[in-house]
């Protein structure tokens, strides 16, 4: 696979990639997005910091690009949803520069505090001003985490260990109150009003651009202090700097801008305020930071290219976050019935229906359905389907699905149960994992069998007869076509049966014709499907 590392990245990142033999290595920073345009769809996969600009422009044509991975947390300088509707994978790398910025974080409140910068201005101008330069100190008082992400955990750990009180508040946020935290407040003009010291860890959005303006800043106390390490845009710039002419805040210090360099008037006088500590967006900018998000981005992206997990995407829902490792073999699970399905269901899709039953019903299932989609769509399109696009292409084809949990268990600790339904049918599929690893097939349309969903698969629909099977052996054995496996099902009322067949190589048409023009088949289907590597390791 062929990376463009669009970006200055650190060598940790690129002597990873060189390090793969399935890794072709392309490093050209500093392109423009029109010059990115031109080259983005002849790489499998590209690498960015926050200069380059993946815009519309680039994604239009995307080419071969699959997966773009952000060394680092935003992805403002992405266009993800053109990347979405192109199938390309956004990922970032939330975990690597945590530590950093909840560090930055805390310096800046420390520093704003002490009046440390000012100081040290006036002491090398040859003043010595002690009394310009008295400050406050954080123990005792309340600080308010606004985003309980990762940053704004470690942030509130950190400001507990000096003896302050930490609030938390998020939108988006509902469970439990986080270590460190001592309370989370559900409304943001509670946290206004209480808090001493306010620090925002929230990503930029329709939702969190301008969340703190002139109206939240008019509830908090005149000797507040706050801290933006996130994101520029998210604090009403103008109304921040009315606030400090007008000595209604106490000192703001501000790492991130709307455009970097800052380019308004107001933010250029934000910087020259003496209220005001600002620095140059250096919340990631540790040598160690740097070594693990380009370390994590690579790693990320080839794992993802490979087929591998999907980890920190930002446009899968699901797909934030790793994956547990008991869901995994549920994704190739539910993959491998969705392509099964597509197989042996005649009409255009309208609905699917999925339950999960068992100790996975109280998981996050989503990304699994995504997986089903990807089997169930991928057969009908000639583009490229996967956790990205497949949601997508769902919903324009105007597909229903419908996702059900109970933890309710039958004979198997754990099942999915899908249904599809076309214009023509519906049709469904049971499946489950043997030994944590094995998917198996264990049921279609309610005929119990046990069939490995791998290689090369044949299902027949037949009259439950003497004989059929031998008839099915001729067949394939006048072609050369070895029987690998084979599992079958019947229902003595109906009078019919299902019989599932692995085969050694793939039938060609004239031969699965040969089996339709028998005369107790009712119907019958050929699916490819890749090999379960685990099934031949283990054997």
């Amino acid at each position: 696979m062929r990376i463009l590392i669009a970006d200055k990245l650190s060598d940790v990142g690129i002597d990873w990639l060189k390090e793969q033999e399935d890794v072709e290595v392309t490093i050209q920073a500093g392109l423009s997005p029109s010059e990115l345009a031109e080259i983005a769809g002849k790489y499998d996969g590209m690498i960015v910091r926050s200069a380059a600009k993946v815009t519309a422009e680039v994604l239009e044509n995307p080419g071969k690009l699959r997966g773009v991975a952000r060394a680092g947390v935003g992805v403002d300088n992405i266009d993800i949803p053109v990347a979405t509707s192109k199938g390309v994978i956004v990922m970032n790398t939330p975990g690597g520069n945590t530590l950093s910025t909840a560090e930055l974080a805390m310096t800046l409140m420390m520093s704003l505090s002490r009046k440390i910068a000012p100081a040290n201005a006036s002491l090398r101008g040859g003043d010595w001003n002690r009394k310009a330069y008295s400050g406050t100190q954080l123990a005792g008082k309340t600080l308010g985490v606004i985003g309980c992400g990762r940053i704004g955990r470690a942030l509130a750990k950190r400001a507990s260990a000096l003896d302050m009180r930490v609030l938390g508040y998020d939108p988006f946020f509902a469970a439990k109150c986080p270590d460190g935290m001592d309370e989370i407040v559900k409304d943001l003009t509670e946290l206004c009003k209480r808090s001493d010291y306010i620090s925002l860890h929230v990503p930029k959005s329709d939702e969190t651009t301008g969340m703190i303006g002139a109206e939240e800043i008019a509830a908090m106390k005149p000797t507040v202090r706050l801290i933006n390490a996130a994101r520029g845009g998210i604090i009403d710039v103008d109304a921040l700097l009315t606030a400090l002419e007008e000595d209604r805040v106490a000192g703001a210090a501000i790492d991130v801008w709307s455009s970097e360099p800052p380019e308004s008037e107001t933010e250029k006088k934000l910087i020259q305020h003496p209220n005001v500590l600002a620095v140059p967006h250096l919340g990631a900018s540790t040598a160690e930071a740097q070594e693990q998000v380009a370390l994590d981005a690579a790693q990320q992206l080839v794992e993802a290219l490979r087929g591998g997990e999907v980890r920190n995407a930002i446009n899968a829902p699901g797909f934030d976050k790793a994956l547990p490792d008991e869901l995994r073999p549920y994704t190739e699970l539910a993959a491998r019935i969705g392509t099964i399905l597509a197989g042996i269901t005649p009409g255009a899709m309208t609905k699917v229906e999925v339950v999960y039953r068992g100790s996975i019903a109280d998981m996050n299932l989503s990304p699994v359905t995504t997986y089903l989609l990807m089997g169930l769509i991928a057969p009908h399109m000639d583009g490229p389907v996967n956790v990205i696009n497949a949601p997508v292409l769902a919903d324009r084809r105007g597909v229903e699905v419908e996702q059900v949990t109970s933890s309710k268990i039958r004979e198997f600790a754990n099942l999915m149960e899908v249904t599809i339904h076309t214009d023509e049918m519906k049709r469904s599929a049971v499946g489950t994992i043997f030994g944590n690893k094995f998917p198996r097939i264990i049921a279609i349309d309610g005929y119990r069998m046990e069939m490995k969903p791998e290689g090369h698969v044949a299902v027949i629909f037949n009259e439950d007869k003497p004989g059929v099977l031998g008839h099915y052996g001729t067949v394939f054995g006048e072609n050369d076509i070895n029987i690998a496996d084979l599992t079958f099902s019947r229902k003595k009322r109906s009078g019919t049966a299902v019989v599932g067949i692995n085969l050694d190589e793939e039938p060609c048409p004239k031969v699965m014709q040969q089996i339709c023009d028998l005369e107790f088949v009712q119907t019958a289907y050929y699916m490819k499907l890749p090999e379960l590597l685990l099934d031949d390791e283990d054997e």
